[in-house]
């Protein structure tokens, strides 16, 4: 069993379609899409290439996970995290929301934001958290990239900690001080919760196989 996962524009590039020519030459029964991690359980909308090759046996993407919004991924580390303000942009964002909508948990971006909206109420995944979001335009540690409004009007800002579950890290992983490099982890990474789902999977049809 092969896997793959990456951004979706690299289906497109030269190295991908290599790696496609060698894994049919070996014999290697392939598929691949692009799927949003939110579909898995992961509390993040993230668009993904993943590709599974299989030989000798079919082992496919994990079915069963149950959706879960951004807040009840993070909401027993909130009172923990450092209290925030936000920024014209930020409350304008939160002002446009509660015109039409009853207060709630909100996760307002401080950066990026651009294609999609700035703000996701708590039953919603939160937007892509990118390498980016932790680094400042000369590469240097940027300390907050989002911040979490709750309807008593207490502001948080969003953590490694909260960012890393929400990129689906287990509780005991340790990240770097510098945000710049704990963000590199968290952005690059495959979400270890889907990682884990997968090769579940795989490994309960590998035992059956030798059943």
């Amino acid at each position: 069993m092969f896997t793959l996962e990456n951004v979706p524009r690299y289906q497109n590039s030269q190295s991908f379609s290599i790696i496609l020519s060698a894994l049919e030459q070996e014999g290697y029964s392939v598929n691949y899409s692009v799927v949003n991690m939110a579909d898995f359980g992961l509390p993040q909308a993230r668009r993904r290439l993943v590709l599974i090759a299989n030989k000798g046996l079919h082992v496919a993407l994990p079915t069963g996970a149950i959706p879960c919004g951004w807040y009840g991924g993070i909401a027993h580390l909130i009172p923990s995290m450092t209290d925030s303000q936000l920024l014209p942009k930020q409350r304008q964002a939160l002002e446009k929301f509660l015109a039409g909508n009853a207060p709630r948990p909100l996760l307002i971006q401080r950066v990026g934001g651009r294609t999609q909206s700035k703000y996701k109420p708590g039953h919603l995944p939160c937007n892509t958290i990118l390498r980016s979001h932790f680094t400042d335009h000369k590469g240097c540690n940027r300390s907050k990239f989002a911040d979490i409004w709750l309807p008593d009007g207490t502001v948080k800002s969003l953590s490694i900690e909260g960012a890393a579950k929400l990129q689906g890290f287990p509780d005991w992983y340790e990240f770097s001080n510098e945000s710049a490099t704990a963000g590199s982890i968290i952005g690059y990474s495959v979400p270890p919760s889907f990682a884990t789902q997968l090769f579940m999977s795989a490994q309960s049809i590998l035992r059956g196989a030798k059943v």
